[in-house]
């Protein structure tokens, strides 16, 4: 039985990594979903309090990364405060809209449209929009750095300590 969850648990990990290209699948979900078949069907002593702590820390961080992307970069590349907040709408409108590429063209095109409409000007328009399209990359990388260290711990703490 133990071959089943591992199986899961290598599913769900790879999956994560999957969400990182197509982000209607919930990355950091699913590498939580693997630690929590890990600790409640494999083995409950191995993963330490400082492991579900940093976990914690590292989730928070890749949430905190997706708004702060968009909001850095839109503003960057002189956006303004509604085109920021566009960006931001346009990741979770994209979601839904035409999965799961959404999330990339969606906030560009919100963004877009909102600074041509404000400024009248498409090369500012679009600069503003390249920031979200930015944003998103930026946001992926990091998100992609903070899953492997993710993976690694949980290596560690569930096989060295």
């Amino acid at each position: 039985m133990e071959i089943l969850w591992w199986g899961l648990i290598i599913v769900s990990f790879i999956l994560g990594f999957v969400g990182v290209i197509a982000p209607v699948i919930p990355s950091v979900v699913m590498f939580w979903v693997g630690f929590l078949i890990y600790h409640f069907l494999v083995d409950s002593d191995t993963l330490t309090w400082m492991f579900w702590m940093v976990a914690a820390v590292l989730t928070l961080l890749v949430f905190l990364s997706d708004f702060m992307a968009n909001s850095y970069f839109v503003k960057k590349y002189g956006g303004s405060k509604r085109s920021e907040v566009a960006a931001i709408i346009g990741v979770v409108a994209g979601m839904f809209i035409y999965p799961p590429f959404g999330v990339i063209f969606v906030p560009f095109v919100f963004v877009l449209a909102l600074e041509f409409i404000t400024t009248k000007d498409i090369n500012a328009a679009f600069r503003a929009a390249l920031g979200s399209l930015l944003a998103f990359f930026a946001s992926s990388a990091f998100n992609l750095v903070i899953y492997i260290l993710l993976i690694i711990w949980f290596l560690l703490d569930a096989f060295l300590f």
